[in-house]
């Protein structure tokens, strides 16, 4: 038994040689996120051969590192596939390849700026909370908050998360296997950094009263982190205008930087998506790339958008099907302390894509 045991971990170590850190927000053991055996969490960090050797470092600071980073990924992915639910590319991932999200992750396109940003931010948001929980040994709260001078009708006080921290990790952490030579490696690097700012442009101030008997004769607030469907939602919109660049170099320092690709665009800031290369098309199966097209899907047979059947089909028509469901209505409350409904039964019609 223990030989075969050891033939399952050589198995997923061979298996994620070439995979990507992504693969610590899928659960299971076929993708390498479980500890493989009774070792140190460092010696564990260094067996996880789909990290780079930066990111083997970072994760062997505490225990519970590797934990938030997975969590961020697990955050990201399923953000992804919340915001990607109704176009024609879903976010989709396999937990049967060593690429979470297929090759289509490959081509430079503002799904993958999109999927680089997201996975960026969703390192610093989880590193960030853990800090603030405690969980992490290597920080805590924001005390610098704290030295700011007080307002007239509030102070700085409790305990602020660390956004400073979070996005420190993660450009060590997830920026550890860019290059700044190639094009694809500039586009990943700000795609990144987009991310992490996203979520510092949107900390919020909270505060609480304090005073006898509820005067709230002193206001203490704390910064605090947006919830993470925020920053989906705004990374969202700069999806959809992101900016298409290309790589150019300087000749006199010979440092290469990103530009907006037609000269009559505006350069893109910081917080903006850029890509390099068009999308591809999404409404037919690539085996190759891992695209699964959208025949089949449920289509919104009113809608003008993305999710509308004339887009979502590419033009290929729908077909509608009437379904019989189940649900709870005419819920009422008992006292105390109970709520009773009824199970009604009606038809629902369903529009799915030729």
């Amino acid at each position: 038994m223990a030989v075969a045991g050891g033939v399952v971990v050589l198995l997923t170590l061979v298996y994620c040689v070439q995979a990507n850190w992504w693969l610590l927000g899928l659960q299971g053991p076929s993708q390498g996120a479980v500890s493989l055996g009774p070792l140190s969490h460092k010696e564990n960090c260094h067996r996880l051969q789909y990290l780079v050797e930066r990111q083997q470092q970072l994760c062997g600071l505490s225990e519970n590192v590797l934990a938030a980073v997975g969590n961020g990924a697990k955050m990201s992915i399923e953000e992804c596939q919340h915001q990607f639910r109704m176009s024609r590319w879903n976010c989709t991932t396999f937990s049967n390849t060593s690429s979470v999200f297929g090759e289509v992750i490959s081509i430079k396109s503002r799904e993958t700026a999109f999927v680089y940003a997201i996975s960026s931010a969703g390192v610093a948001y989880a590193v960030t909370r853990a800090c603030s929980r405690g969980e992490l040994t290597e920080c805590s709260c924001d005390n610098r908050v704290r030295l700011r001078k007080p307002r007239k009708n509030w102070q700085w006080g409790s305990c602020s998360e660390d956004i400073h921290y979070g996005e420190k990790f993660s450009r060590e952490f997830v920026d550890a296997r860019e290059s700044h030579e190639t094009a694809e490696g500039l586009m990943n690097l700000h795609n990144n950094e987009a991310g992490r700012r996203i979520i510092r442009s949107q900390m919020q101030r909270v505060c609480k009263c304090h005073g006898m008997s509820g005067s709230c004769s002193v206001r203490v607030c704390w910064r605090k982190l947006p919830s993470f469907r925020q920053v989906g939602d705004t990374l969202s919109a700069r999806f959809e205008g992101a900016s298409f660049v290309k790589m150019v170099e300087k000749r006199r320092r010979r440092v290469k930087k990103l530009r907006a690709a037609i000269r009559e665009l505006k350069q893109p800031n910081r917080t903006e998506l850029v890509y390099l290369e068009e999308s591809p098309d999404y409404c037919e199966r690539n085996e190759t790339l891992g695209v699964l097209g959208t025949r089949g899907r449920l289509c919104n047979r009113g809608s003008p958008g993305l999710d509308g059947c004339r887009l979502l089909c590419c033009g290929r028509g729908y077909q509608t099907r009437v379904k019989e469901v189940e649900e709870k209505c005419h819920c009422r409350f008992v006292w105390c302390c109970d709520v009773k409904c009824d199970l009604c039964r009606y038809k629902r019609e369903e529009h799915i894509c030729n």
